[in-house]
């Protein structure tokens, strides 16, 4: 076989280091070698750029599957016998899952069998490495913490698998095993591909000894690091648990789309926790305004961060798998940060808003005393500063709502944010909720893109800017008031939920003050989802509402 002696290996080795950002060489001719001369005849390494698979079954034409989900046949005869016998007789035997490849190259030769065992097919899967898939989750895999991967098949997940061995132990110095089922992450071969670079590999001779293979790894290897492709059993997620209590990082992939899916899939839902079924009190039933049995979780989850792959350019990152699965499982709205791969995006910072403030203006009085007296200076660069620290930009898409008001709003609080036409492209969508009864298609490609909705009653400055505030997460200190301009509203529903909570805590009632109709019915609204009593006492102009359990 002509396979790549160790001197080339090392080779390849040294070229690593010095490719960033673009693709490594794929060994397209290595697989061209081995296919058919009428197959070969008709294929060349520029057609196959997109390909993902080459598929020969006997009786058909021969087609390619490009990643766009177009399949293309090929202008030749139909596959015959000797044409699979021609490829088979150039490549290693099929191991017990009908999978072998070529040694040295991350290329997989899948064989279909009839009833008698003879091979009548195969799936001849183009094996890629390439550099920079995860630039945009960079900050979350030197954080230590053990990640997870979901996402449909052909999405990229082992690639990034790949990627984040060599990230890690290479940049990061940190002793990596990678438990390798069927040559899927390292290639095939004795050597592990260049592409994981100094990451150990240990091969798994059948997909069912996954488990035993994990929990070796640990005891006779002492990893930092275990990198596994596709937790699919119990067993396995069982072998998961007991490495990440072990104290190492576990980077893996999992069958589900995405965690919602997971956490209902009852074989898997430990790696994220587990669930189990409770019965609350009245009392707690009330507080939650839930029904008495429900869904919790049960343990801590093996993995801290659950990333989402959409598609092959857009990941979904759930930060704290423990909150979001709790989240999920109440029923409250959560998004997860959506990334993009060709964007970079720097590790966030720990201070508080505050603490900026207090460091730009500090920066201010340091540039006046440096500056002469009779020379006026503009500030712009600590302005700029200011908001791209304090205030990051938010993008928001607007459904039925004011853009005018938004507009004016956008300037009174001084927010940094852009008003967009393309909904995929926003962070937050504020929409009115009378026109988004109908399940809207924008509401629906806005929740298939993870983008958070938030619903205004009307389209008064009053409701727009109580919504925009808690959309942007807007505490009290952090914009300075408006001048001239008072909240009456938002000032009552504050106030309301102030006494929600010291009643919740064990008050025995709370009085609000004097409100108009309109407002108290808002109050009235809002106390009755936490399951509290509301009544109104007193004459106009000073009726007013008194909470109680």
């Amino acid at each position: 076989m002509n396979c790549l002696e160790p001197s080339a290996y090392a080779e390849r080795r040294l070229n690593i280091g010095i490719m960033s950002n673009i693709e490594f060489q794929n060994d397209l001719e290595r697989l061209l070698a081995i296919m058919p001369p009428k197959v070969k005849s008709n294929l060349t390494e520029d057609d196959l750029s997109d390909v993902i698979e080459i598929v020969l079954d006997v009786g058909r034409i021969p087609e390619v599957r490009h990643s766009g989900g177009r399949i293309e046949k090929l202008g030749c005869d139909l596959t015959q016998e000797e044409d699979i016998d021609f490829v088979t007789s150039k490549i290693q035997d099929f191991t017990h899952d009908n999978r072998s490849g070529i040694p040295g190259t991350l290329h997989r030769i899948s064989a279909i069998r009839n009833r008698q065992g003879k091979i009548i097919g195969l799936t001849c899967r183009i094996g890629r490495v390439v550099t920079g898939t995860i630039s945009c989750i960079k900050d979350f895999c030197t954080q230590g913490k053990s990640i997870l991967f979901l996402g449909p098949p052909g999405v990229g997940k082992t690639t990034k698998l790949r990627e984040i061995s060599r990230l890690v132990a290479d940049e990061l110095g940190k002793r990596v095993v990678i438990v390798d089922t069927s040559n899927e992450i390292a290639g095939d071969g004795d050597i592990p591909h260049p592409a994981v670079g100094t990451a150990r590999r240990m091969q798994v001779a059948q997909p069912e000894f996954q488990k035993d293979i994990m929990i070796e790894a640990v005891e006779n290897h002492t990893p930092e690091v275990i990198v596994v492709d596709e937790i699919g059993t119990e067993a396995e997620a069982q072998a998961a648990r007991t490495i990440a209590e072990r104290g190492v990082m576990l980077i893996a992939t999992a069958h589900g789309n995405c965690l919602e899916s997971l956490i209902k899939n009852p074989t898997l839902s430990d790696l994220v926790g587990g669930i189990q079924s409770v019965t609350l009190g009245d009392d707690e039933a009330k507080r939650r305004a839930s029904q008495k049995t429900v869904l919790e979780r049960e343990k801590q989850p093996t993995f801290d961060i659950v990333i989402e792959i959409m598609d092959r350019n857009t990941l979904a990152v759930y930060k704290n798998t423990s909150e979001a699965v709790d989240y999920i499982l109440r029923g409250w709205p959560i998004r997860p940060e959506i990334r993009k791969v060709d964007q970079s995006y720097a590790i966030p910072k720990t201070e508080t808003v505050k603490e900026l403030k207090q460091e730009l203006t500090q920066e201010l009085k340091k540039q006046e005393l440096q500056t002469p007296k009779d020379n006026s200076m503009n500030f712009s660069f600590s302005r700029q500063e200011y908001v791209e620290k304090v205030k990051p930009l938010k993008k928001v898409y607007l459904y039925a709502v004011s853009r005018t008001i938004v507009e004016k709003l956008i300037e009174r609080l001084d927010l940094n944010v852009e008003i967009i036409r393309n909904v995929e492209d926003a962070d937050i969508v504020i929409a009115h909720k009378n026109f988004a009864k109908g399940g809207a298609k924008i509401i629906n490609t806005a929740q298939e893109y993870r983008v958070r909705v938030y619903y205004v009653k009307t389209n008064s400055m009053a409701q727009i800017q109580k919504v925009l505030k808690d959309a942007l997460d807007i505490q009290p200190g952090d914009v300075e008031p408006l001048q001239g301009y008072t909240d009456e509203t938002e000032k009552a529903l504050d106030e309301a939920k102030a006494a929600i909570k010291q009643v919740l805590e064990g008050a025995p009632q709370i009085e609000l003050l004097p409100q108009n109709h309109h407002i108290r019915k808002m109050q009235h609204e809002l106390i009755e989802q936490y399951n509290l009593k509301s009544i109104a006492v007193g004459d106009e102009p000073e009726r007013r509402i008194v909470i109680s359990k």
